[in-house]
């Protein structure tokens, strides 16, 4: 009978033990604190909601998390390199340089992309070259890179398993103090997704808050004009400002194709060429330009539209004026053009404490 009694004390116990189990695992549920994007007030004609996985919801434990690791070297394998290293916020998560250089000393070929707006990535397919599709697999590559951080996901998770802060923050956003690259890549997606730009001149004046300048109508005019700068098919207009169609396209940048973009990832030769529309938002920060960053200035980038074109097997329909070279704007056409997409520059998006390193 003793026995039998220490026994049925021991079960007891035991459930009790698992009901404080369950109880905790509820209770991390229960006070997880939603944060749902805050949606522009011009993004709300959109076509598409902003994409958000009904697996990855917004939660401030999860996206003060993902901001955390964001800004950490810990993430390479010399702990000398954070996603921040090369998306720095003062220039709209990009940088200054034509290609990064990663910790072993190699560069790439590609211009690293800005990071805003990417919740409303209409092709769901991230990189130059859409090699990615969805913002968490986006996370995964860079951290595996041989010429980025160069580093696999044991060691980066063992390293934050051990730190004394990271297991607290996993299990906080996530309820696991378990800690593999999933979470990790999905609490970077998270803060990625808040990195939000909507206050740009342009914007204020959509919203009726701003006047424009004369140039920049003239500039805006241009832009609209298919007989002009031709510009809106790529890059949106004032009804998707966006300023993106988040589409690839061959933009008659070379006639000889030796980085096929699109084509590489598909195998499609039709796609050979090919790489995605850049926003134009925040041009001012983002310099310098194109998938290789082969344009130091704004002014170059005019340029090339308007006399620089060159044909290939693949060129966009849309460059319709190639056989001259381009849309052959006048000086002061380019001027008014200009000036326009500066006015698409968002300054508060670059200072915004929200956006920090924590």
């Amino acid at each position: 009978m003793k026995n039998l009694k220490s026994y049925v004390i021991l079960f007891l116990l035991t459930l009790s033990a698992l009901s404080c189990n369950k109880e905790s695992v509820s209770s991390y549920v229960n006070t997880t604190t939603p944060s749902p994007l805050q949606v522009p007030q011009l993004f709300e004609s959109l076509i598409l909601n902003p994409i958000v996985p009904p697996d990855n919801p917004q939660t401030e434990e999860g996206i003060f998390l993902g901001r955390k690791l964001f800004y950490d070297p810990l993430l390479s394998a010399d702990n000398t390199q954070a996603c921040a290293s090369c998306h720095n916020p003062e220039n709209a998560f990009t940088n200054n340089n034509r290609f990064s250089e990663g910790i072993d000393g190699f560069f790439g070929d590609r211009n690293v992309m800005p990071l805003f707006n990417l919740a409303w990535n209409y092709e769901d397919a991230f990189f130059w070259d859409g090699r990615e599709s969805g913002l968490e697999n986006q996370a995964f590559e860079p951290i595996t890179n041989p010429i980025e951080m160069h580093t696999s996901w044991p060691e980066v998770t063992e390293k934050l398993s051990q730190n004394s802060e990271y297991p607290l923050l996993f299990e906080a956003a996530f309820g696991s103090i378990s800690i593999d690259s999933v979470l990790v890549s999905r609490a970077i997606a998270q803060f990625e997704r808040t990195l939000i730009s909507a206050n740009s001149k342009f914007d204020a004046y959509l919203l009726g808050n701003s006047n424009l300048t004369m140039q920049e109508i003239n500039g805006f005019n241009i832009f609209m004009d298919e007989s002009k700068g031709d510009c809106f098919h790529c890059h949106g207009s004032e009804n998707n400002p966006l300023w993106t169609d988040n589409k690839f396209h061959n933009n008659g940048l070379d006639s000889s194709l030796t980085d096929l973009g699109l084509g590489r990832v598909t195998g499609d030769p039709s796609d050979n060429g090919k790489f995605k529309s850049p926003s134009l938002r925040n041009l001012i920060f983002t310099a310098p330009y194109m998938h290789d960053g082969r344009f130091s200035t704004i002014d170059e980038v005019i340029n090339h539209y308007s006399e620089g074109l060159q044909n290939s097997p693949t060129i966009d329909p849309l460059m319709k004026k190639v056989a001259q070279g381009g849309v052959q704007l006048s000086p002061q056409e380019k001027a008014n053009l200009k000036a326009f997409l500066l006015s698409l520059t968002d300054e508060e998006f670059i200072s915004n404490p929200s956006f920090s390193n924590p």
